[in-house]
């Protein structure tokens, strides 16, 4: 690892951007191929990054989240952890983390690393969701409940929320061949088809009331405003969801809906004179405007990459109609968010400058992974590979607790760890999935590397 961390090194520093006005590596249309001079991975690359790999997931991860966050007493799963992992007591069960849990432990219990216990745990989640957090007058899941699921902290439908429930159920569906599941999956895509999907605009409604009405102005504090909104963020998780749904299910309302928010997440987020995303838009897909809505996040733009090239392949579009784009998307953030000395992905920054918040988050790094070694697959040019072993060396390195478990949420620019280990937005799915969908991609990156040899 350390002599793949040297090239890589070398390679990107010469391409390292100090200030906006300095020269960059990247044009318009992508890499400026003519300064690469990397070779790709051999097959010991590719095996010490399996290595790697597989050592975070099974003796990091999995050993951090299983069976330590099993609510035995109340169902669903107690996440309330502190820097050390410590446990701080019973706390409110978000939806979010309740239904990323779920689809963690689903999906590893349907991977060459799970075991039976991992199933049992997923069903134990599904169970806490379905009779704790389902509304039973309205249909949909609240938001929060108290740690027991009798009292209901909040109980507005916000669409994000429900893309997570959809996305955790149906692949606890798939893993487990609960027909009664599958039902829930298809009852949840329904109710967000007739009560938030936008007909006239495409897209999905942002917040609804529990009635799945909307919002009365007053309790619009999402802008300055006060005016609905629609966000990148939630179409992300919407395509994520959707595409494992039509997986499942194949219904041809799911495939319709699919190609709309490949759509919204290939062109309506995208702002074409930036070669990035920000997150705010009006009904209409029309940006906000001004210094608060002009940020990218580097995490999520790369994270709309590979989440997009499955949902092609689920939909049956050719990921090649948007290459051009994964390209912008991973160079801009290459371009203005990416450490080239140290590897990883800062948090996010203004529009076509550095990054300002220049924290580590441990889900950036995560689905940077992950777009890295996609695009690698992709392409076969030698830079993504690069890419990806420095943020894989800086996960390794840096931003995994091996003597606790599981990654520490943020890093600063000092190097101090801050955040929890588990709670409202941390939970096993960003990370759990990071190493089970490289080790899948892995895979693939040999058979590219063989078609580059012949």
């Amino acid at each position: 690892m350390d002599k793949l961390r040297k090239t890589a090194v070398s390679l990107l520093n010469r391409f390292k951007v100090h200030k906006p006005s300095q020269r960059s590596l990247f044009s318009d249309s992508g890499v400026n191929r003519e300064q690469r001079s990397a070779s790709p991975p051999d097959d010991r690359s590719l095996c010490e990054a399996r290595n790697s790999l597989e050592r975070i997931l099974t003796k990091n991860i999995v050993p951090f989240w299983y069976p330590g966050v099993i609510d035995n007493n109340d169902g669903g799963y107690r996440l309330n952890h502190d820097l050390e992992g410590r446990w701080r007591g019973p706390a409110n069960k978000c939806l979010v983390t309740q239904a990323r849990t779920l689809w963690f432990f689903s999906r590893l219990a349907n991977s060459p690393y799970g075991a039976p216990e991992h199933l049992e745990a997923a069903r134990h989640g599904y169970e806490f969701l379905r009779d704790r957090m389902w509304d039973k007058d309205f249909g949909g899941f609240y938001w929060e409940v108290d740690s027991s699921g009798h009292s209901v902290g909040r109980l507005e439908k916000q669409i994000y929320g429900q893309a997570f429930a959809l996305y955790a159920i149906t692949e606890y569906a798939t893993a487990s061949g609960d027909s009664s599941a599958k039902g829930t999956a298809k009852e949840v895509f329904r109710l967000m088809e007739t009560k938030a999907h936008d007909k006239r605009y495409g897209g999905y409604r942002d917040i609804l009331q529990r009635d799945w009405t909307p919002l009365p102005a007053s309790r619009m504090a999402h802008t300055h405003d006060r005016v609905p909104i629609k966000r990148m963020n939630t179409h992300l998780h919407l395509l994520e969801a959707i595409t494992t749904f039509l997986t499942l299910t194949d219904e041809p309302l799911a495939r319709e809906r699919l190609i709309e928010l490949i759509l919204v997440n290939s062109n309506s987020v995208v702002r074409k004179d930036i070669g990035a995303c920000t997150d705010k838009y009006l009904e209409n897909w029309q940006p906000f405007d001004g210094p608060n809505y002009q940020r990218v996040s580097y995490g999520h733009d790369v994270e709309n990459i590979w989440l997009l090239v499955e949902a092609c392949k689920a939909a049956g579009v050719s990921g090649s109609l948007l290459m051009d784009l994964y390209r912008t998307l991973f160079n801009y953030a290459l371009k203005y968010g990416y450490d080239r000395i140290n590897g990883g992905f800062y948090d996010s920054g203004t529009c076509n400058s550095p990054a300002d918040r220049r924290e580590k988050i441990w889900w950036v790094q995560a689905e940077g992974l992950v777009a890295a070694l996609q695009m690698y697959r992709l392409t076969g040019e030698p830079l993504y590979w690069d890419c990806f072993t420095l943020v894989l060396d800086w996960i390794v390195q840096h931003q995994v607790d091996w003597q606790r478990g599981d990654w520490y949420e943020r890093i600063d620019e000092d190097g101090k760890a801050s955040g929890v280990k588990a709670g409202p937005w941390k939970s096993p799915y960003h990370n759990g999935r990071a190493m089970l969908q490289c080790l899948d991609l892995l895979d693939l990156c040999s058979v590219v590397e063989e078609s580059h040899s012949l």
